[in-house]
C-alpha cells in the first residue's frame, strides 16, 4: 500500500474529513521539508509509514474520550500529535519542541488543515505549568530522563479508558532501558496491530501517573 491508503487500512472509519486531512499531509510535509528539515531527507517518502501510522499506534492502545487533554512532548514536525488530532478532534492537543523553527511547520501545517484542536509552543516540557491527562513522544530521550521532566504535567482526574499517564513510542531492546521502572510499565507490541516489518520491534510503552514518584 501506498501513502495515505495504509492509514485507510489500518483505520477505515475514518470520515472523508479525515482523510482528506491525512492525504494533504504528504504535500504539505514535502514543501516544508524544502524549507525547513524536520524529517530525513530519505524518511520523508515513507511519511506515511514511519511517521504518520507510527504515531498511530498509540490509538490502537487507547481511543481518546471527548475534552481528553494530550501533550506531546519533543513533537518535532508534529508528531505523533498532529496524526492523533486528526483521528480524535474532540481531544484536544498541545505540541511542544525546544526548537522554535520545527514549531513554525507544526502551526503551518496545522493551519493548513484546519485543525482547531491543537495548539503548538516553544518551550522545554519542564517549564510547562498546565496539566494534561495524557503526555505522548515519539523517542526524544531514554524513558527515566523523560519521565522526570513530565512528573508535574498531569491532572489528577481521570476519565478515560486507562488511568492518566504516559505513552511513549520507543522501537528495539528496551531492556535496559526500562529497568528501573519494574513492572510499572506496560509494553504494548504494534506488530500485534501492523503487519510491516517495520513495526516489528516498535512498541508502545505506558506508564500510568499514579506509578511515577
Amino acid at each position: 500500500m501506498q501513502g495515505a491508503e495504509i492509514i485507510f487500512h489500518y483505520f477505515p472509519a475514518l470520515s472523508p474529513k479525515q482523510k482528506e486531512q491525512f492525504i494533504q499531509l504528504e504535500a504539505l510535509y514535502k514543501e516544508w521539508n524544502e524549507k525547513i528539515n524536520v524529517i530525513s531527507r530519505k524518511d520523508i517518502e515513507q511519511l506515511y509509514l514511519h511517521h504518520v501510522l507510527h504515531s498511530l499506534g498509540i490509538a490502537k492502545i487507547i481511543s481518546f474520550a471527548d475534552n481528553t487533554q494530550v501533550l506531546d512532548v519533543g513533537t518535532g514536525g508534529g508528531f505523533p500529535g498532529i496524526p492523533l488530532a486528526i483521528l480524535f478532534p474532540k481531544a484536544h492537543f498541545h505540541l511542544v519542541d525546544s526548537i522554535g523553527k520545527k514549531i513554525t511547520v507544526v502551526k503551518e501545517v496545522v493551519a493548513a488543515l484546519g485543525l482547531q484542536n491543537i495548539t503548538a509552543q516553544q518551550i522545554r516540557a519542564e517549564e510547562l505549568t498546565n496539566t494534561f491527562d495524557f503526555v505522548v513522544s515519539r523517542a526524544v530521550t531514554e524513558l527515566t530522563p523523560f519521565v522526570s521532566w513530565v512528573r508535574k504535567s498531569f491532572s489528577p482526574k481521570s476519565f478515560n479508558t486507562i488511568q492518566n499517564g504516559i505513552f511513549y513510542l520507543k522501537g528495539g531492546d528496551l531492556t535496559q532501558e526500562l529497568k528501573p521502572f519494574g513492572n510499572k510499565v506496560r509494553i504494548n507490541e504494534l506488530k500485534d496491530y501492523f503487519t510491516e516489518e517495520f513495526f516489528e520491534t516498535k512498541k508502545v510503552i505506558y506508564l500510568s501517573a499514579k506509578k511515577i514518584k
